[in-house]
């Protein structure tokens, strides 16, 4: 299994002002990433507001969308963009369907996060994750108990990523201590095991004590800052790495002012790359979280 690096962007749905799926506007936003040199792309997770949208219309031919852009793309370029596909569920039975509907769809890696609400035991945990990686696609297990109620210990992290087809984690438990055990316990004893950051304002030192990358919300607005940022980490530049993160720092911060994807998707509606729409129970950000996002870009030079 090749080791995932890099940056990857956790896609935003976009949605026109009477709350269809804006599918030109969802063209183009694949296209702004590719272009702006983003490692791969994460459609359909929570960032996309997954749970509003209708999984036999509306996700499918976002998916297909996106295999035909990136495809293009790769044609052209001569270059793999790894597609992580958001395959969540807090059904096990639904999730093992997401995960083969990414398969068949193509994509590189499905996105599986901790099943959320019933807050299962860490058996219960393990045996969701035993259950989709028979489906024979990479899966990256999402961690993130803010979201889902229950944190993936390193404990169980361990028994998780021995299972076939388990090929990293996405590390949102916001902390790094707990991020470098997954590193020191796991990644090291495992090098083809992918470390990824989930939130843009611990990039630099996940990665600076070992991990592989980001998935990041940031990415949507600058992909070329973010990509940047994360090769001159693969590239061992902390000193520019360094500049690169505190430029943006305003920005990571600003982007959950509100919560997600509805921060965001202001900054990305004042950069006039989409409507910010959202569905509910989604609302746009109130008027001082607006002012914030608005100075975080000037802060930043995004606006």
């Amino acid at each position: 299994m090749e080791k995932l690096r890099g940056s990857f962007t956790a896609l935003v749905t976009p949605m026109t002002e009477d709350g269809a799926v804006d599918y030109e506007s969802w063209r183009n936003l694949i296209r702004h990433q590719l272009e702006g040199g983003i490692t791969g792309l994460v459609p359909l997770g929570t960032t996309g507001e997954t749970p509003t949208l209708d999984e036999n219309e509306e996700e499918v031919r976002m998916i297909g969308i996106l295999m035909e852009e990136v495809r293009s793309f790769e044609k052209k370029q001569n270059r793999n963009i790894p597609v992580i596909l958001g395959a969540s569920s807090n059904n096990t039975k639904d999730a093992v369907v997401y995960v083969s509907r990414a398969k068949e769809a193509g994509a590189d890696y499905a996105l599986v996060v901790t099943p959320y609400y019933n807050k299962p035991s860490d058996e219960g945990i393990y045996r969701h994750f035993e259950a989709v990686s028979r489906c024979g696609l990479p899966v990256i297990v999402y961690n993130i108990a803010g979201r889902t109620g229950k944190n993936i210990s390193t404990d169980l992290l361990e028994r998780i990523a021995a299972l076939p087809n388990i090929a990293g984690v996405k590390e949102a438990s916001g902390s790094m201590m707990q991020i470098m055990e997954v590193i020191e316990r796991i990644a090291r004893k495992r090098p083809d095991f992918s470390v990824l950051s989930g939130d843009d304002m611990l990039t630099l030192p996940a990665m600076a004590a070992g991990g592989d990358g980001v998935i990041s919300v940031v990415s949507n607005l600058a992909p070329e800052r973010v990509s940047a940022l994360v090769n001159c980490l693969l590239d061992g530049d902390i000193a520019r790495a360094r500049e690169l993160h505190y430029a943006l720092a305003p920005m990571f911060r600003a982007a959950f002012v509100d919560g997600n994807p509805a921060s965001i998707k202001y900054a990305m509606q004042r950069k006039g790359l989409l409507s910010g729409k959202l569905r509910l129970p989604l609302v746009e950000v109130h008027d001082k979280a607006k002012a914030v996002i608005e100075q975080a870009m000037r802060d930043c030079g995004l606006l």
